[in-house]
């Protein structure tokens, strides 16, 4: 089948492609160098909607290319660049139409689609030149592998290969091309271990030090400058030096150190970072061909799996639905937020001050129970601008006004009677946040919205004593404030629709994946971990070792291992909310006499770290008192799968939010829990979970999974 022909049929299964012109024009290069031929790729919109390859666009593409093969052959032209639209190169292929695929065949053609009209491009008898003008990720990075010679503009934002991170391989040359270009060790960087941090990207500096790029040019007159260069190369001025590629132990080693970094991140649990150390072992040899097959074939299995569906969801999730949130009110109801008060001034609330001080850019002031306390607090947010700073994130008239609008003072009376919206970050106690929203509200202005960042409390009882109740709101961020995206919006039982819609305001201005979530225990992240925690702590404590159980739910490819996270939350706060949602539930959450000795007896979690590994504290050790009742490892991971399944089809039953995709999009930007899981519930659903536990599936089908 010809490229035409296999790239018509792959339209016809998309209609609705987003489709990206390749405009071709002519120019004189500088110098007398020749008449020179640029394609531009452009979907006809600005940045906000980056360039993608559908079959549509690979069409228009493949006939640009007709074109400037033809006068390549004819010797009109010395060369072809490609360069793209203000802000964007291209960031790959249309992950809508990858969602329509139904059979594997379809899949396979994709892939070889691609493949036939990149290949195109390395084949023309002129030289050929990539501009990485702005951003540029998957096939728009994998375009430029094909051509001979790469530019990339400083102000780059972001450059990936991030494949595998979705649970795909970079299947249009990028594993084939890539290592020979840079070699197996750098090329394992960009594919599997970027890909796997969190969908780590390159800035133009970087693409250049790691080899990618041949010159780097300012932003401001890349394509000036990047056709300069052109010129240069092409009257041979100006040689290009790769550096030898190694071929022999350390492309093994390179690989070996691929496996490692998809171990410890996935634990053998997603295969795309394993098909794509695959191809790269195999392009050793430099057999481009063979590499760009393994790449058809790699692409066609994983596009028919569960995880890049999972992948895919979960990519959707992070992208659309965070951005327009299920039952959020009007905005138009919000109110102006023109200063925030923070009650404490503790790690937590510092860290609160300083998001909302370098995100809104209004005053803030703290309060707390002692001068030093505030001191200390203001002195924190201090420094961490002073950070910002000398990492010249910053200038020095930025830090200078944002220093200016951060305060701290004793009196609630003077720091809060003209503020719009304050939040408290006190100690997890009912009492105690009754008592500071008592004072609040004594003092603040009539409008201004009381939040409260409790991870567990009812935030119904907290206003329950106050005269205006309706303006308390739910405003749970996680720790670490800076990094984790997610906040959980609480509606109380008596939360108005303009105390809900200035919450959601915020939070956009806070750059936050806002969920509203029901005022019940714990509400989601903390319920499900707390569940799932719980569940792990129950099998200890009956008698399976602690190795097995660890073990036992690594397939699931999580970010840390549970015991790992409760030493991150902290044993003693892990053990508060375990008490918390055992008065709610009692049938369903305990309370581990042994997690209470290991908080009693002041251990910071279970392991001691002397070998540069997590060991078995023997002091922890010690201290536990285990039944007889021995699981496997399958059978603690089916318990506490099940333990998951359950609760979450129970919080859906309560209303607790919208629908399962909220608990995935919150346990994705909240947790920390992997793409390739889709968060949670398609899991559960793909694995039979679901079936087994519920009855029924949590999804459709098709929604994270391949349609029927």
């Amino acid at each position: 089948m010809s490229t035409a022909e296999l790239l018509k049929g792959a339209a016809e299964l998309f209609p609705g492609e987003v489709v990206s012109q390749a405009h071709v024009r002519h120019l004189e290069l500088p110098s007398g160098a020749g008449r020179f031929a640029l394609i531009t790729l452009d979907n006809g919109f600005d940045h906000k909607k980056p360039t993608t390859f559908g079959p549509q666009s690979l069409a228009n593409l493949d006939a640009a290319l007709d074109q400037v093969e033809r006068e390549a052959s004819e010797g009109t032209i010395v060369g072809v660049g490609i360069t793209g639209k203000p802000f964007i190169f291209a960031v790959g292929a249309d992950l809508k139409g990858v969602e329509l695929l139904k059979r594997h065949e379809d899949a396979l053609a994709m892939g070889k689609g691609g493949h036939e009209v990149f290949k195109r491009i390395a084949g023309l008898a002129v030289p050929t030149f990539a501009y990485y003008n702005g951003a540029a990720m998957g096939g728009g990075v994998e375009i430029g592998l094909h051509c001979a010679y790469r530019t990339v503009s400083a102000a780059l934002p972001a450059f990936s290969l991030p494949e595998v991170f979705l649970g795909l391989v970079p299947g249009w040359g990028g594993c084939a091309l890539l290592p020979n270009l840079i070699g197996a060790d750098r090329a394992v960087t960009v594919i599997i271990e970027n890909s796997l941090n969190q969908n780590k990207q390159l800035k133009g500096g970087q693409v250049y030090d790691l080899g990618i790029a041949d010159a780097l040019f300012e932003g401001a007159d890349f394509l000036e400058q990047s056709l300069a260069w052109t010129a240069s190369v092409l009257k041979g001025e100006v040689a290009v030096a790769r550096p030898e590629i190694d071929r022999g132990e350390a492309w093994d080693q390179a690989v070996a150190r691929g496996r490692s970094v998809a171990d410890s991140k996935v634990h053998g649990a997603a295969p795309a970072a394993y098909r794509a150390l695959e191809i790269i072992e195999a392009a050793k040899d430099g057999d481009l061909q063979a590499g760009f097959d393994a790449e058809d074939r790699a692409l066609a299995d994983l596009v028919m799996g569960g995880e890049l569906r999972s992948g895919i969801y979960a990519f959707n999730l992070v992208q659309k639905r965070a951005k327009r949130p299920a039952g959020a009110p009007d905005k138009s109801l919000a109110r102006p937020v023109t200063k925030v008060g923070v009650v404490g001034a503790g790690l937590m609330a510092s860290q609160l001050a300083l998001l909302f001080l370098r995100r809104l850019e209004v005053p803030v002031v703290l309060t707390d129970i002692d001068q030093d306390r505030i001191d200390k607090g203001v002195g924190y947010v201090h420094g961490e601008i002073d950070k910002l700073l000398l990492k010249s994130r910053i200038n020095q008239d930025k830090a200078n006004r944002l220093k200016a609008l951060v305060s701290g003072v004793l009196d609630k009376a003077e720091g809060f009677g003209d503020a719009d919206f304050i939040i408290e970050a006190v100690f997890e106690e009912m009492g105690v946040k009754q008592q500071v929203f008592a004072e609040v509200e004594a003092v603040a202005p009539a409008h201004a919205i009381l939040a409260t960042n409790t991870s567990s409390l009812s935030v119904s009882e907290m206003a329950s004593k106050l005269k205006n109740p309706e303006r308390v709101v739910g405003f749970h961020f996680f720790n670490p404030v800076a990094i984790l995206p997610l906040l959980e919006i609480v509606r109380g039982e008596q939360t108005d629709e303009a105390a809900l819609a200035t919450a959601f305001g915020v939070a956009k201005k806070l750059r936050k994946t806002a969920v509203l979530v029901k005022d019940a225990p714990a509400f989601v992240v903390n319920r499900i971990l707390t569940r799932f925690l719980g569940e792990i702590q129950n099998v200890i404590d009956e008698g399976t070792p602690v190795e097995v159980t660890e073990r036992a739910v690594e397939p699931l490819g999580l970010p840390m291992s549970p015991l790992v996270l409760l030493e991150l939350v902290g044993p003693a706060i892990g053990l508060h909310v375990s008490e918390t949602l055992h008065g709610a539930f009692p049938d369903r959450f305990t309370v581990s006499e042994n997690l209470a000795a290991v908080v009693k007896a002041g251990k910071r979690g279970f392991y001691v770290y002397e070998s540069g590994k997590p060991e078995l504290d023997p002091e922890v050790a010690a201290l536990l008192k285990q039944g007889d009742t021995v699981l496997t490892e399958e059978q603690t991971r089916e318990r506490v799968l099940d333990a998951v399944a359950q609760e979450i089809a129970l919080m859906l039953e309560e209303g607790v939010v919208a629908e399962a995709q909220d608990i995935d999009l919150c346990l994705i930007t909240g947790a920390g829990w992997p793409f390739h899981l889709g968060g949670v519930t398609p899991y559960l659903d793909r694995a039979g979970v679901s079936e087994r536990v519920n009855g029924k599936p949590f999804l459709a089908p098709g929604v994270a999974s391949v349609p029927a």
